[in-house]
């Protein structure tokens, strides 16, 4: 049985910034998350982050289970218990939140956690109850979503950072898995923390 999450930790000991990746998942499943598909999808963020600049220590978050599980939200408790260990380990680092899909509404469902400074939203899952979630006006927000994604909405993307003030980016031709302008997402990625890391240039 599955008793704690899982954390791979890489970069600087003593770093500027923390860079927290949260993968995705599905609505429901209680069976162990894997290094599966939705898990290294999120490797080359981390290498974008890891490229932002000398300082950023990358923390790859490998959840209990593969669902979302409502109520329960196992992956949200993750998630504070990641946050947790950051706090512990490196007291006062700002920590910036990367997620896709699952991993998206993750984030945003602990933007207001100490310690968050940044949150980066890529392709997120969320419903309409998502859109009173509490957010930070001074913490950066960046929602991104590709216009031919047909699993999640970008509308409701748009919407919420509409209404909590948050950057939207569309990406033209892209769907969910994020592949055909791979690129391009890594660069808003890498930009994203190299602006919370560095926010005076």
């Amino acid at each position: 049985m599955v008793t704690e999450p899982h954390l791979v930790t890489r970069g600087a000991a003593d770093p500027r910034a923390l860079v927290l990746l949260l993968h995705g998942g599905r609505v429901h499943s209680t069976a162990s998350a894997q290094r599966g598909v939705a898990y290294l999808r999120m490797l080359p963020f981390g290498r974008a982050a890891a490229d932002a600049g000398p300082g950023v220590a990358v923390w790859r978050l490998r959840y209990r289970y593969r669902g979302w599980n409502e109520p329960e939200r196992h992956p949200v408790a993750d998630a504070r218990w990641a946050l947790d260990r950051a706090a512990r380990t490196h007291p006062g680092v700002p920590v910036v939140l990367v997620g896709h899909s699952m991993g998206g509404r993750v984030a945003l469902h602990v933007a207001t956690a100490p310690g968050v400074a940044g949150i980066c939203a890529l392709a997120p899952w969320l419903e309409p109850p998502d859109h009173a979630l509490p957010t930070d006006p001074a913490v950066p927000l960046l929602i991104a979503h590709g216009d031919r994604d047909r699993t999640t909405d970008p509308g409701e993307s748009a919407r919420f950072a509409a209404a909590h003030g948050g950057r939207f980016v569309l990406v033209k031709g892209e769907n969910h898995t994020m592949l055909r302008r791979y690129s391009h997402w890594n660069r808003l990625v890498e930009r994203f923390v190299r602006t919370v890391a560095w926010p005076n240039g």
